[in-house]
């Protein structure tokens, strides 16, 4: 059958109008998670609302990106010069702008299953319109909500004379779009598939590389660029370092690991680094500080702290740019095959990526390949490089040039000439990387972009519904591909049966969503030798504000106790899997911050979930703040747990204003009245030298006004209570 062509548009406006045409005037358009929105189309769809009454537009997404916006003069002049550093001509949604204005039009719905991390918790349209869904369950859930257009960002190239798209950062749920949008066509319905070409999008391989009949609608112009959205690092705190540190060690030497984004998810990547690159530092600390003789047990028996001499696959939903690090260091490179019988010979350890004559001979031996091989056979062979790909065959021969060959490989003499003369050198088409979305700071998709394409073809972007779940077609190779999978993720508290907390509140309020997380946690229940991997900060707030996040209970669950698994706070690892209820409770308080273990195990006692005698053993009594500072410091004077590990792309004045600032919201939060007066003392006072630097980037060193004066003076105040001026 003849593929047909899509329809390509040098103006978004047209495309609008053939879409309106196309699926009428109610558009329900679903549009990816963070980054491969494509703005300009999203934009006019949104502007024909205030024309045309009758247009009822419905996007349904996952974080819709904004650049930070300021609410007083002071966060103006922070935060501007930023801002058109950073972002640049990046166009904002202006359904966000008004969202935040509460100022929505009523033909227009925003629908999202993962909201920016508590970026909505007073919106009151964003809370009424979460939709509840796993990922592997997203864009199921829009088609229940009657999409009708599908649209992305993509990235064009030519290969092999013929143009390819590629999805880039986002195919995650747009390629299983495309085959329920074949069972909608069938009944009838009008849908649109769109690809918005953009020239600086990374063009990734995988299955998410499809040909142009992919799409019904291809807007491509220069005039559509635009400076891709950039998420700048949030520092690494202690407690996040000793959570990396705690978790790095669970990661076992040629297995799999998913990681996220964020501070919790640098810290693990940077404890993994530590441990390759920087060995014998990394464990003289783990055992100054106590991590090995405390968790010796499931170091040894569930990761380790040697180098990564296999190297690891990762395999998680978000290509975090940190992996990138990963990968270029050497420690991200265990090589995976979409071949059951292949994959099962290297995990066994029968054959390596080296093509050998042992190579050939334990695919006969395990029936890989038939004695005399077919032509499914041979294409096998030549497709992962175990024969060299120049080959024919044809007629039951192999054909090398000029030389001709049997396919009978029981006959030794016969398979000795094919040794001889054919066989490749390394296995071919081997993944290092599966992942399903990206999104990162400016100088992630700059590597992404220079990466060669030998290096580049070991990234394979697919959809979410093969990285974060094993059931379906592929479930045996999914299986093999996992080994020792480690599955990292984030959450907010964990109540003492085990149960975790990480999108939402008791009142239903929506944080963020699940996202992955639930199938990451199935998943490694359902791999032989995976694990689940929670990590906690321990508490929250600081002095009489402090709250413990290891709870009694609470009255919202992500993850349910029958899941419990393993979790990590900056003061351990609390292994709950397979454990009593009283082991579960003894284990999650050892790594409770020490002000609130004695209430925690008084309650466990009062409900006759722990024996009345049972005592905290010393060794975690000492589980305090100070404690992680005091083992940190040495090692912080040798340049060690630096606060951004992976660089910013803050100037070291915007560093210490931005921590200053923040500080100074605390204070008041804590205290207005003291923070007021000491601020007011301050006007006396002259201006340190030291302080003349940040008030420069504040534009305050030379204040004309009144209100300048103040500003110049409340920032002075911020930076010497901070430390800043040290």
């Amino acid at each position: 059958m003849e593929e047909k062509a899509p329809v390509y548009y040098q103006d978004v406006e047209k495309c609008v109008d053939d879409l309106i045409e196309k699926v009428g005037k109610k558009v329900v358009i679903a549009i990816p998670l963070a980054l491969a929105k494509p703005n300009q189309l999203v934009n006019s769809l949104y502007r024909r609302l205030r024309t045309d009454p009758e247009l009822h537009l419905t996007i349904i997404t996952a974080v819709s990106l904004e650049k930070p916006t300021w609410s007083s003069d002071l966060e103006k002049r922070f935060l501007k010069p930023i801002v058109e550093r950073v972002w640049e001509d990046f166009p904002d949604f202006e359904y966000m702008l008004d969202l935040r204005k509460d100022k929505l039009p009523k033909n227009f719905e925003l629908i999202e299953f993962y909201n920016k991390t508590a970026g909505f918790m007073n919106s009151p349209h964003a809370q009424m319109n979460y939709l509840g869904s796993n990922y592997t369950h997203a864009i199921r859930d829009g088609m229940i909500n009657g999409c009708n257009v599908v649209a992305q960002l993509i990235s064009k190239k030519e290969m092999d004379g013929e143009l390819r798209y590629s999805m880039g950062s986002n195919p995650d749920t747009h390629l299983e779009a495309a085959a329920l949008k074949k069972e909608l066509e069938k009944q009838g319905k009008n849908i649109a598939i769109i690809g918005q070409v953009h020239d600086e999008l990374p063009f990734m391989y995988g299955k998410g590389v499809i040909k142009p009949s992919h799409y019904d609608m291809v807007i491509d112009s220069p005039e559509y660029n635009f400076k891709l959205f950039g998420a700048p690092k949030a520092s690494v705190s202690s407690a996040d370092w000793m959570i990396g540190l705690h978790a790095s060690s669970l990661v076992k030497d040629g297995g799999t690991l998913q990681v996220g984004i964020g501070s919790l998810g640098d810290a693990v990547v940077s404890g993994l680094m530590m441990r390759h690159k920087e060995n014998k530092v990394y464990n003289e600390f783990l055992e100054n500080t106590g991590v090995k003789k405390k968790f010796k047990n499931i170091i040894e028996s569930t990761g380790g702290t040697d180098v990564f001499a296999e190297g690891l696959l990762c395999s998680s939903e978000m290509f975090v740019d940190t992996i990138i690090h990963l990968f270029k260091e050497g420690i991200v490179k265990r090589k995976v095959y979409e071949n059951a019988p292949l994959q099962r010979l290297i995990n066994d350890k029968k054959i390596t990526d080296e093509v050998t004559p042992d190579t050939l001979k334990a695919l006969l031996a395990s029936k890989a390949i038939h004695g005399k091989i077919k032509e499914k056979d041979f294409n096998f062979l030549t497709k992962y490089g175990v024969l060299k790909d120049d080959l024919t065959y044809e007629d039951g021969k192999i054909i090398n040039g000029k030389d001709t060959y049997s396919n009978d490989f029981t006959d030794e003499e016969n398979l000795s000439k094919v040794i001889n003369n054919c066989l490749g050198d390394k296995l071919k088409n081997g993944i290092a990387v599966y992942a399903s979305f990206f999104i990162g700071p400016q100088d992630f998709y700059e590597t992404l972009r220079s990466l060669t394409e030998e290096e580049r073809k070991l990234i394979d972007m697919r959809g979410v519904d093969y990285v974060n779940q094993l059931y379906g077609n592929d479930q045996e190779i999914k299986v093999l591909q996992r080994k020792n999978g480690r599955f990292i993720n984030a959450a907010l508290k964990v109540n003492m049966a085990g149960a975790v907390t990480a999108d939402a509140l008791e009142d239903h309020k929506i944080i963020s969503g699940p996202g992955g997380q639930y199938n990451f946690v199935s998943m490694a229940h359902a791999l032989p030798d995976g694990r689940a991997i929670t990590m906690i900060r321990s508490a929250r707030g600081g002095g009489k504000n402090a709250m413990s996040n290891i709870v009694w209970q609470y009255g919202h669950i992500t993850i349910p106790r029958h899941l419990r698994d393993i979790v990590i706070t900056e003061y351990g690892i609390a292994d709950l899997r397979g454990r009593k209820d009283k082991d579960v409770m003894a284990a999650l308080i050892n790594v409770a911050d020490s002000r609130f273990q004695d209430e925690l195990l008084a309650k466990a006692k009062q409900m006759k979930k722990m024996p009345e005698d049972y005592e905290i053993p010393e060794e975690f009594r000492n589980n305090y703040p100070q404690t992680i500072e005091n083992n940190l410091k040495e090692y912080r004077a040798k340049g060690y747990f630096p606060p951004f590990p992976f660089g910013t792309d803050f100037t070291d004045e915007e560093i210490v204003i931005g921590k200053s600032l923040k500080g100074l919201k605390a204070q008041f939060a804590n205290s207005s009245v003291k923070t007021g007066l000491n601020i007011v003392k301050q006007i006396i006072s002259p201006v340190p030298e030291k302080a003349k630097p940040y008030l420069k980037r504040m534009d305050l060193d030379s204040p004309s006004s009144l209100k300048e004066k103040m500003y110049q003076k409340v920032v002075t105040y911020a930076l010497k209570s901070s430390g800043g001026l040290r």
